[in-house]
C-alpha cells in the first residue's frame, strides 16, 4: 500500500490517496480504538466567533443542531391488512414490524453547528431526505429521539430561522427567475430594508449563481416550456439563500448539474456557511473533489448510521477497521459500496472475508459496520457532544424568540396580490377563454334571436335560456375554481412551511385575483346575449340580470374553491364537483318543479336554484300580461306554469340567500386550507 500525504494535505484537507494490494491487510494493524483516541476529536467546536457576534444586527442566529436516536416509522397499510388476515402467521422484513409500521430510521445520531456542512450520504431509500425532513421540523408524528437547536426542541419560533430546498424544485411556473427572487426579497427580507437594497441584493444573488442569462425567462415546469433543470435548481437555491437562514437544508442540491455547476455552488454553499450559518445536506455520490469540500459525514445504511465524523477522515476510520479500497477510488463510491455491502476491490479483514461466500454477505458486512458504528464512535459523539456540550445560555434563550412579521398584513396582501396576478394573468386572459364565451354567447344570441313572450311556448323557450345561462356560468366558474388549490397545494405548502406569508393573505389575494375572471367574461358575454335576445329593454333590468348573473359566477366559485380545499387532490375534486354540479341543475328549479317533499331540502342546498329565482324576479314582473291572442284573454305572467313555484313579487330574499352562501363558502375554504395545508408534507 502506498499512502501519499503532501504537508498541505495533513494541515488543511487531511485528505488520503490510496492504491493497495490484496496484501493490505497483512501490512497494516490499524485499531479502531487508537484510532479514536487519536483521531476522532469532538464534533461539536463552539466557534467564539460566531458566537460573540450575535446579537449583530446583520449576524444569523448561530445554531447547533444536535440529533440522538431518531427513530422514524411509517404505517404500512398492505402489512397492515395481513396482520389482520392472519395473526398466526407474521412474515415481515428488517424493516417491517409486527404493528405493520416500517421503520425508516433506526437510531440516528449526529451533532452540527455554523461554520459547517454536514453532509446526509446513503443509497437510494436509506432515510437521507427523511432525515432531513424531521430536522427542518417538516415530520413530527411517529418520529422519537431527540432533537434540539441549541439545546432547545423544535418550535415554532425555529421555523423562520430554517431554508428549506426541496429535491424537487417548487417554484410558480409562470413567473420569472427575476420576478421569483424580487417577491421573495419583498416578503421575507426585513421591512428595515429599503426596495434598492432588497433589489441589490437579489441582483447579487444572481451573479453569484450565474442566472444571468436565464433571469427574464420563465420557470416553467410540468406544460410550461422554461429554465433548464440546473437553472431550475440553482433559483431553488437562490430562493433560500436570499433571506440567509440560520439553518439551511438543502435535499440533493446538485442533482442536475454537471460536475463544474455543482462544485461551484458548494463553493457558494461553504460561504454561506462560513458566514455563521449551519448548513445541512443530502448528496447521492459527489465528486472526489466536492467530497473533500464537507466538513462533517453521515453515512447512512439501511436507516442505521454507518459512520459519523469527519469527512477528511471517513477513510482512516475504515482504514482502521482494516477496510480499504484495492483500486484508486473516489471516497463517496468506496463509502456507498459499503453501505450497499458491495465489496469487489475492497479488501476486507480475515474475521468478514471468510463470510463473503454466503448467499447473504451483503447483509453481513452492512451489520458488522453498523455495529462497529454503535461500539466505537457513537458513545463519543453523544459523550463529548451531546452531555458535556452545551449551548452558551443567551443562545438558548435567543432561539425561543419568535420572529415577528417582516410585513403587515396590508404590505403582504399587496406583494402576494401582485404575484398572484402575474403568475395567473395567462390564464384570465387566455383567448381560447374569451372565444370560448364570446362564441357561446353569440350562438345563444342566435338561436334566441329577439325571443318573444307572448304566448306560452315562447315564455318557455326564453325561461329555459335563462336556465342555460345559469348552467353556464355555474359549471365555468366552478370548474374554473375547483382545481386552484390543488395544483397549487406544494408551492403554499412550501411557503407555509417557511412562514413566508399569513394564509388569510394568500387566500384573500387568490380569490380576489380569480373574481377579475369571473366578473370579466360573464358581464361581456350579458352584453352580447341580452340584446340580441330580446330580454326587456330597461335598465333596471339590464343593471339587475347582469349583476344577478355575476353573483351566481361568484357563489359558484367559492363552492368549487371550498371542494378544491376540502380534498387537495386534483382527481377526485372533478369527481366531487361533477356530483354536485349535478345534483344542483336537477334541483335548479327548471327540469323538476314539483319535487317530493322527503327531498326537497336538496334544493335549498343548491345554489342554482337560488340563482334562477333570482334572475326570473328581476327579469319578469307578476303583473305583466301575455298570451293576450289566446281565446281566453289576456293572462298575467304568475299565472304561468312556468313561475308555479316562484313568486315574481315576493321580494328579494334570494339575493341575501347568495350573498351569505358566496361568504360561508368562502369561510369554509380558509379553514379547511388552514387544517389540510398544516398536515400536508413534502
Amino acid at each position: 500500500m502506498e499512502i501519499k500525504r503532501s504537508t498541505e494535505e495533513l494541515e488543511d484537507n487531511h485528505v488520503m490517496q490510496i492504491s493497495g494490494s490484496n496484501g493490505i491487510v497483512h501490512n497494516m494493524e490499524f485499531m479502531s480504538q487508537a484510532y479514536l483516541r487519536n483521531q476522532y476529536s469532538s464534533e461539536i467546536d463552539i466557534h467564539e466567533e460566531f458566537v460573540s457576534s450575535y446579537p449583530h444586527e446583520d449576524a444569523p442566529l448561530p445554531i447547533f443542531l444536535k440529533f440522538e436516536d431518531v427513530e422514524y416509522k411509517v404505517r404500512n397499510i398492505q402489512a397492515s391488512l395481513k396482520t389482520m388476515v392472519s395473526k398466526v402467521v407474521v412474515t415481515h422484513t428488517n424493516n417491517q414490524d409486527l404493528d405493520g409500521y416500517k421503520h425508516i430510521l433506526k437510531g440516528i445520531t449526529g451533532s452540527t453547528g455554523p461554520g459547517e456542512i454536514l453532509a446526509l450520504m446513503g443509497p437510494s431509500g436509506s432515510g437521507k431526505t427523511t432525515l432531513l425532513k424531521i430536522m427542518g421540523g417538516r415530520l413530527t408524528d411517529n418520529v422519537k429521539g431527540k432533537l434540539t437547536y441549541n439545546d432547545i426542541p423544535y418550535s415554532p419560533s425555529v421555523k423562520r430561522r430554517i431554508g428549506f430546498v426541496t429535491q424537487d424544485d417548487v417554484l410558480l411556473p409562470q413567473l420569472t427567475v427575476e420576478e421569483t427572487l424580487a417577491f421573495a426579497a419583498f416578503l421575507r427580507l426585513p421591512s428595515n430594508m429599503s426596495k434598492e437594497q432588497k433589489y441589490a441584493k437579489v441582483e447579487m444573488i444572481i451573479k453569484e449563481l450565474g442566472l444571468e442569462r436565464c433571469r427574464h425567462t420563465r420557470v416553467g415546469g410540468g406544460f410550461v416550456k422554461g429554465i433548464s433543470g440546473g437553472e431550475r435548481k440553482r433559483t431553488s437555491i437562490a430562493y433560500e439563500i436570499l433571506v440567509d437562514p440560520s439553518l439551511l437544508l438543502l435535499d440533493e442540491p446538485t442533482s442536475g448539474l454537471d460536475s463544474t455547476s455543482a462544485t461551484k455552488l458548494l463553493h457558494i454553499l461553504q460561504g454561506v456557511a462560513k458566514a455563521g450559518r449551519t448548513l445541512i445536506t443530502t448528496i447521492h455520490q459527489p465528486s472526489s473533489r466536492m467530497f473533500h469540500m464537507f466538513d462533517k459525514l453521515l453515512l447512512i445504511s439501511e436507516g442505521h448510521p454507518a459512520y459519523y465524523g469527519k469527512a477528511r477522515e471517513a477513510m482512516e476510520y475504515f482504514s482502521s477497521l482494516r477496510i480499504l479500497p484495492e483500486i484508486a477510488m473516489n471516497p463517496a463510491e468506496f463509502l456507498l459500496d459499503l453501505a450497499t455491502g458491495q465489496v469487489s476491490d475492497i479488501s476486507l479483514p480475515e474475521e468478514l472475508l471468510a463470510k463473503t461466500n454466503q448467499p447473504d454477505s451483503e447483509n453481513v458486512i452492512v451489520k458488522y459496520l453498523q455495529l462497529r458504528y454503535k461500539t466505537d464512535l457513537e458513545p463519543k459523539e453523544k459523550e463529548e457532544n451531546h452531555r458535556n456540550r452545551k449551548a452558551p445560555e443567551h443562545l438558548q434563550i435567543a432561539i425561543q424568540v419568535k420572529k415577528d412579521w417582516t410585513l403587515s398584513w396590508w404590505d403582504q396582501f399587496m406583494i402576494i396580490f401582485r404575484r398572484t396576478f402575474r403568475e395567473r394573468r395567462r390564464d384570465y386572459f387566455d383567448m381560447l377563454r374569451l372565444v370560448q364565451s364570446l362564441g357561446v354567447a353569440v350562438v345563444l344570441g342566435l338561436l334566441w334571436w329577439k325571443s318573444k313572450t307572448d304566448t306560452e311556448a315562447h315564455l318557455r323557450d326564453q325561461v329555459g335560456l335563462m336556465f342555460y345561462i345559469c348552467i353556464f356560468w355555474t359549471s365555468s366558474s366552478l370548474f374554473g375554481a375547483v382545481y386552484v388549490f390543488p395544483f397549487e397545494k406544494i408551492y403554499l405548502v412550501k411557503e407555509r412551511k417557511a412562514d413566508m406569508y399569513r394564509l388569510s393573505v394568500y387566500y384573500v389575494c387568490s380569490t380576489l385575483c380569480d373574481m377579475v375572471a369571473h366578473v370579466l367574461y360573464p358581464t361581456f358575454f350579458m352584453i352580447i346575449v341580452y340584446f340580441m335576445a330580446g330580454f326587456s329593454r330597461t335598465v333596471p333590468c339590464f343593471v339587475f340580470t347582469v349583476l344577478t348573473i355575476l353573483l351566481i359566477a361568484i357563489t359558484s366559485q367559492g363552492a368549487g374553491e371550498f371542494l378544491g380545499a376540502s380534498v387537495l387532490s386534483i382527481k377526485r375534486a372533478g369527481m366531487i364537483a361533477s356530483l354536485v354540479l349535478m345534483m344542483f341543475l336537477l334541483t335548479g328549479g327548471y327540469y323538476v318543479q314539483h319535487i317530493p317533499k322527503f327531498m326537497q331540502w336538496l334544493k335549498y342546498l343548491s345554489f342554482m336554484h337560488y340563482g334562477f329565482r333570482l334572475l326570473l324576479k328581476v327579469q319578469y314582473s307578476g303583473d305583466q300580461v301575455f298570451d293576450c291572442a289566446s281565446k281566453g284573454g289576456c293572462r298575467t305572467l304568475q299565472s304561468s306554469s312556468s313561475f308555479d313555484t316562484v313568486n315574481l313579487n315576493g321580494g328579494l330574499e334570494e339575493l341575501w340567500v347568495l350573498l351569505a352562501m358566496a361568504f360561508g363558502y368562502r369561510l369554509c375554504t380558509y379553514f379547511c386550507l388552514r387544517k389540510k395545508i398544516s398536515i400536508c408534507h413534502l
